[in-house]
């Protein structure tokens, strides 16, 4: 899937979301938003009312009367407009994403072994528990999990990047997903979903707009705007019988029409906000999907908005991945080349991160270029987890590398002895946050590599800006107690958990949510899924397991730890637009007070005309031109709504003053100018 923003007005989407606008009027739909479809019914009942004033029968002049509904109907439209341009942009990428899918057949196993009898089927008879091979060249069928087999993996349909992925049985990078292709090697994979129910099939669910759910903070905020609306509308139509007796009581004025109520109920009424909240949602998603993310539920990213405790792998997130040698450490009798040769010599056929490091350390502090194990004639002794060390033998020398304990007891073994100065050093590694290994040749020992974690650059500022928005960051890591105190001095987080277990991240975050903290976490595999139910937002990374997958309420396309710090500022994002629209609506309405409620009662009490501040020429202009802003101001604000307000790591309290600031008194002033603008044009186009 591509991440490529689209514009905000895309030819194609506009063109679509103008149609989807006027299918959006229909009533079945429209009363699921209270306020517009209290707009929709105004509109329609001030069309009623100009059919009646063009037989003779109006309370209000025809031509007013007409304006009035047309605006209400542009009202609607706008507001129908803006939603149906934030679900376009989520269709148009759910149409990218049905293109991936294939009609394949697939070579499913009578046993889950590559010799066992197969057959030839079609992807579409695929169910839950199905063994399958697939070879080289051929396209993953359906979501499964690799349970026999390495290959080389193309997912851009799925992930948008061109670089391919190794999948392998066992560990955190066994899932696959539908729709990808091997491209080398062969894979024995059991399938875990049923056709409907794939990983792409949510991902086209949960990019659709119009199969979003309201989340229960929007859900309130509708039923806020749905009780002023009430409210508004309650007092309106009272307004109607108390204008109808002043008239009489005093014989001087006229009674309000009911077409001067409706506009006063719509410019009333938190028609802007209404208009614009359920698209502001929608785009909220899509900012999401535009960064490789799929939401399982809109929840999830509001969630994210208000979490304010980010735990952190150390590996992948907070450092780059994969420790590098850094320094050579010889022991007192021993030259430093001569660990450096030796050093070299026990890694040359170590494919590890750190054993490639070694030998490149080896070379550009050393001037050593890298040799041939087998042209030399020698035996690698790969490293193993009971042995705890790797090496090799040459020439009747045995060296040997690996944790200090599993060498001292070697050399022991050998009839030497572990000296004092070397294991100085190694506490010393340990305590600054490195990683020792020692290197012995036989039952001597040469000295020992430096292997340090490497913080990746500007971690440390944005963990800063964490800390001012009141984010706790906390750093998870296998690592002991005093490694990992140097690694979060040094990234500047602001606490962390050393030796996790499963038990131990389940408990940190229960304790967190206990003192009534919003968790985020990232995982990738089988012994993270219980931590992963639990956080309050899960990002389960793409390459992980099903289970992982399964537990997180979101799934990161491109597999990075790091994402989770962008997921946390969408969400913020999402709840600051939000925030800032309604601010913004809320001081819009009180400015529109000024210009309706003199007018629309000017005639009934000639002495509201003392507080038309706003000098409007005559009250059907300033009744006209307030509902024409009413409209207006909705379709000037989609943009705003669909790319949201720019995010800025700041702390609430300031990002509340700001808000009040910007859109509170900017809610309160642009009525004035845009009000009074508008009655001057249609003044001087000679339409009131």
């Amino acid at each position: 899937m591509t991440t490529k923003a689209r514009p905000l007005f895309d030819a194609a989407i506009l063109k679509r979301a103008i149609l989807d606008a006027m299918v959006k009027l229909d009533p079945r739909y429209m009363v699921r938003n209270p306020v517009m479809f209290m707009v929709e019914v105004g509109a329609a009942l001030t069309l009623y009312l100009f059919v009646a004033a063009l037989l003779g029968k109006g309370e209000a002049p025809a031509g007013f009367t007409l304006a009035i509904s047309l605006w209400l109907w542009f009202t609607v439209l706008f507001a129908n407009f803006a939603e149906a341009m934030a679900e376009g942009r989520g269709k148009a990428q759910a149409e990218t994403l049905r293109k991936t899918r294939r009609d394949v057949n697939a070579r499913q196993l009578s046993a889950p072994r590559r010799d066992a009898k197969s057959q030839m089927v079609p992807a579409s008879q695929l169910r839950k528990g199905h063994v399958i091979l697939v070879e080289a060249g051929e396209f993953i069928p359906g979501d499964g999990e690799v349970i026999e087999g390495v290959a080389s993996v193309d997912e851009s349909a799925i992930t948008g990047e061109s670089a391919p992925v190794i999948r392998e049985s066992g560990g955190d990078r066994s899932a696959v997903t539908g729709g990808t292709r091997v491209l080398s090697d062969w894979l024995i994979v059991r399938i875990t979903a049923d056709p409907g129910e794939s990983f792409l099939d949510r991902m086209i669910s949960m990019v659709e707009g119009a199969k979003r759910q309201k989340t229960p903070n929007e859900i309130a905020l509708s039923i806020l705007l749905a009780a002023l609306t009430i409210i508004f509308l309650m007092v309106c139509v009272t307004l109607l019988p108390f204008s109808i007796y002043s008239a009489n009581a005093s014989g001087l004025g006229r009674p309000v029409s009911v077409t001067v109520l409706v506009a006063l109920l719509v410019c009333l009424a938190p028609t802007t906000i209404g208009g614009l909240l359920s698209a502001i949602g929608i785009a909220g998603m899509d900012r999401l999907i535009q960064a490789n993310v799929i939401a399982m539920s809109g929840r999830a990213v509001e969630a994210a908005g208000d979490v304010d405790v980010l735990l952190l792998d150390k590996t992948g997130t907070i450092t780059l991945g994969n420790r590098q040698a850094t320094e050579f450490i010889p022991a007192g009798n021993v030259a430093v080349e001569a660990l450096a040769d030796a050093a070299q010599l026990a890694s040359l056929a170590d494919e590890t991160p750190e054993g490639r490091s070694i030998v490149i350390l080896a070379k550009e502090k050393h001037g050593l270029r890298g040799r041939d194990v087998r042209a030399l004639g020698a035996t690698f002794v790969p490293f193993t987890a009971q042995t705890r060390m790797s090496g090799v033998n040459l020439d009747h020398r045995e060296i040997r590398k690996g944790a200090a304990e599993a060498i001292q007891c070697y050399v022991r073994a050998k009839g030497g002895e572990f000296p004092e100065s070397v294991q100085r050093q190694v506490q010393e590694i340990s305590r600054q946050g490195g990683t020792p290994l020692v290197v012995a040749d036989g039952a001597k020992v040469l000295g020992v590599i430096r292997l340090k974690d490497i913080v990746k650059g500007g971690i440390k500022e944005r963990f800063a800006e964490l800390r001012t928005m009141g984010i706790r960051t906390v750093m998870v890591t296998g690592d002991n107690p005093l490694t990992a105190a140097a690694i979060a001095a040094e990234a500047g987080v602001d606490d962390f958990l050393a030796e996790a277990t499963p038990e131990a991240k389940l408990e940190l975050i229960r304790k967190y949510q206990a003192g009534g903290r919003l968790v985020a976490m990232t995982g990738d595999g089988t012994n993270d899924a219980p931590a992963l139910a639990q956080a309050d937002v899960a990002v389960a990374m793409n390459t992980g397991t099903q289970a992982a997958k399964e537990a997180g309420n979101m799934v990161d396309l491109d597999s990075s730890p790091t994402k989770l710090i962008q997921i946390v500022e969408i969400g913020k994002q999402l709840l600051m637009t939000r925030g800032a629209l309604t601010t913004f609506s809320i001081s819009n309405d009180i400015a529109k007070y000024f210009a309706v409620i003199p007018a629309a009662f000017a005639a009934t009490y000639p002495a509201l005309g003392a507080l038309n501040i706003m000098r409007l020429a005559t009250p059907a202009s300033a009744i006209l031109s307030a509902v024409i802003f009413n409209a207006l101001i909705i379709i000037a604000l989609i943009p705003l709504a669909l790319r949201g307000v720019r995010y800025r790591a700041v702390p609430a309290a300031q990002l509340l003053r700001r808000n009040i600031l910007i859109y509170g008194l900017g809610g309160l002033i642009v009525p004035f100018i845009g009000i009074k603008i508008i009655d001057l044009l249609l003044v001087a186009m000679h339409l009131t």
